[in-house]
């Protein structure tokens, strides 16, 4: 099944041991195809083109209305309650305090939550039916387009093994003519180099496309800098460009839908996939494979009606077209020291916003099947990525007066940053509360906090908020259940039910793990600390508790904080419970989510199991064993590949 056991070099043999090497300048480049990419103006002398993308819909306006007016009605019913119980009395300052930072949580709640209402119900009304027209069968392409993955210190054998699979399926519809692949080295590490070139010397011999490989020594701009120094020596020779992450794999009907959309309506520049994640081993990464599958078509479903042609891009899995990112998406760098300054990191919405700004459509397709990556292994590596992504994100806040930019665009930006900042604002909302109630007398005669006077107002908020945080998952639980097909793909009622009670565990133990996590790199960013560019791990396999303890210790404290709180006020044990004690099992609960052994048990159990790996697991004992029930291998498989075997 594999096929790409050949396509590294091991380095734990004797002829690598104790050795450094140093990778020789080796590359394999099609003839130059030179096209001009200027660099464009950001923070002053940009200016919106006077067209605009004819793809827009026709009532877009209404449909942000629908959306803006709907999140403001929500606001309101959520936040009338703690106004009135604080306005009898006469505003303290930290009641103000504290019914700020809640309307800007809630809003963005809301906000989420009627996007998320607005998916739902184009699903059940319309189906899984785009509005860029896709058809059952993409026709064949007539125009070149280069299929590029950017690696920086990345497996060797993984990288390429997905490309081959990627290149597989394209071989299987008899297009690979159509189709050039770059690999495009980004990696400082010598003996990753070595590897990456005889990965492709290798996957050259086996491909059917036209296959190239380069790498850069000087990594100046990162991927950003990368993508563009191809765009300047290769993009002349191609109309369309699919960006891909390391771990990005796609099928080879989605690609040549992609080809279509871009080919039927000239106007795009730009259609952005939403991938699924595969390769799940860890529990973290099977409860997250698990949640983006059966939750996320509604959250993007709402996001592509109402966002239009002023979509985002989010950096890989997209197809682009290459002159409308030549004329328009050459970044400066921003003014000042890092990390605020120097190159952008958080580059694609920045492209996607850039590209608007030119005159073309961004869109997101939400219903196009066969896209997916992988995600981090563990809630350490996971929170390692959001790091450097909160940092590239922050740095969106000198862009929001970018001149020219599509009020969407901007809109878009703000979106990024609230993905970081809830999380300080969350904490700071919950410290603001607990200093109002430690200055009022306990009632020692209701522990329950429903049944305490005080808050008995605010328990409606509290209500509304947590369905509002809950009712994209259980709009997408909703949907399989009302599709009789999808519902036994994900094993019937029972089984589905029961994995979504898990994930949703998973999902309350880590919220506020996340939110000090995220807190504290908003701190360090605002402080000056750079997020510097490391490779991502992305098959690791278990975390000691020993150094989990080390890791998470400030989520520790932040839980010992809440619980001395407590005992000042006991009565409100119920109310802060779910927020301080997974914070002081942080440790334990990275330790545990981390093992593969743990995401095995869940496997076994019949738990956290994707449509893909059932369907392809029933493929698997077809060809293995005929028609004959036989145990299942435990293990991931990744749909792409079984849909190119």
């Amino acid at each position: 099944m594999d096929g790409t056991s050949n396509l590294a070099i091991q380095y734990d043999t004797p002829a690598y041991a104790g050795s450094y090497i140093a990778a020789p300048e080796r590359e394999h480049l099609p003839a130059p195809a030179p096209l001009s990419m200027p660099r464009q103006p950001l923070l002053e002398g940009g200016v919106m083109a006077d067209r605009a993308p004819l793809t827009s819909p026709a009532d877009i306006v209404r449909r942000r209305t629908i959306l803006f007016t709907a999140t403001l009605l929500l606001t309101a019913l959520a936040s009338w309650e703690p106004i009135r119980l604080y306005a009898k009395d006469g505003f303290l300052p930290f009641e103000v305090l504290g019914l700020g930072l809640f309307l800007v949580l809630i809003t963005a709640i809301s906000c989420w939550f009627c996007s998320a209402v607005i998916g739902m119900t184009l699903l059940l009304t319309r189906g899984d039916k785009d509005e860029l027209g896709f058809g059952e069968v993409a026709p064949r392409p007539t125009v070149r387009t280069a299929l590029l993955m950017p690696l920086y210190n990345e497996d060797a054998q993984a990288s390429f093994g997905r490309l081959a699979q990627i290149e597989r399926s394209l071989a299987q519809l008899s297009v690979t003519q159509a189709f050039d692949i770059f690999v495009l080295s980004d990696s400082t590490d010598d003996r990753v180099a070595v590897s990456e070139w005889a990965a492709f010397q290798t996957f050259r011999l086996q491909s059917n496309c036209r296959v190239y490989y380069r790498r850069r020594r000087e990594n100046t701009e990162r991927k950003v800098g990368n993508l563009s120094e191809w765009v300047r020596r290769f993009g002349g020779a191609y109309s369309h460009m699919i960006v891909l992450d390391a771990d990005s794999t796609m099928t080879g009907e989605t690609i040549l839908h992609l080809v279509d959309g871009m080919e039927r309506h000239p106007g795009i520049g730009l259609i952005q996939t939403t991938p699924a994640i595969v390769e799940g081993k860890t529990l973290f990464a099977r409860a997250s494979q698990f949640g983006v599958r059966l939750y996320g078509r509604v959250a993007s479903a709402g996001l592509a009606w109402w966002s239009g042609s002023e979509a985002s891009y989010w950096g890989h899995n997209a197809i682009v077209r290459v002159r409308a990112f030549a004329d328009c998406c050459g970044l400066p760098s921003l003014p000042g020291r890092k990390p605020f300054g120097g190159h952008i990191m958080s580059h694609d919405v920045v492209e996607a916003g850039l590209l608007r700004r030119g005159g073309w459509g961004v869109h997101v397709t939400p219903t196009l099947t066969g896209s997916y990556e992988e995600t981090p292994p563990s809630l350490l590596e996971f929170m390692k990525r959001e790091r450097r992504w909160c940092q590239g994100n922050l740095q969106h806040i000198a862009l929001l007066r970018a001149p020219g930019l599509h009020w969407m665009s901007r809109f878009q930006l703000v979106v990024g940053l609230m993905a970081y900042l809830a999380s300080p604002i969350w904490l700071l909302s919950l410290i603001a509360g607990l200093y109002i109630q430690i200055h009022n007398k306990p009632d020692w005669g209701s522990w329950w906090y429903f049944l305490h006077p005080e808050l008995n107002p605010m328990l409606w908020a509290s209500l509304l908020t947590t369905g509002m945080l809950l009712g994209p998952k259980l709009m997408g639980v909703a949907l399989v259940l009302s599709r009789p097909q999808e519902r036994r793909a994900y094993g019937g009622t029972k089984v589905l039910l029961k994995s979504v009670a898990a994930e949703m565990g998973l999902s309350a133990l880590t919220a506020p793990i996340y939110m000090i996590g995220n807190t504290r790199a908003v701190f360090e960013i605002l402080m000056g600390k750079d997020a510097g560019w490391v490779s991502q791990n992305r098959d690791a396999d278990g975390l000691s508790l020993a150094d989990a303890k080390v890791s998470f210790r400030n989520e520790f404290f932040a839980g010992m904080f809440f619980l001395t709180a407590l005992a000042m006020r006991p009565d409100l044990l119920l109310w802060i419970w779910p927020i301080f004690v997974p914070m002081l099992f942080a440790p334990r609960i990275a330790a545990w989510t981390s093992s593969r052994a743990a995401g095995l048990k869940a496997f076994n159990a019949g738990l956290l199991i994707t449509p893909e790996e059932r369907a392809a697991m029933t493929a698997t004992v077809e060809t293995h064993q005929g028609a004959e029930v036989v145990p299942m291998p435990v293990r991931t498989v990744n749909p792409a590949l079984m849909a190119a075997e």
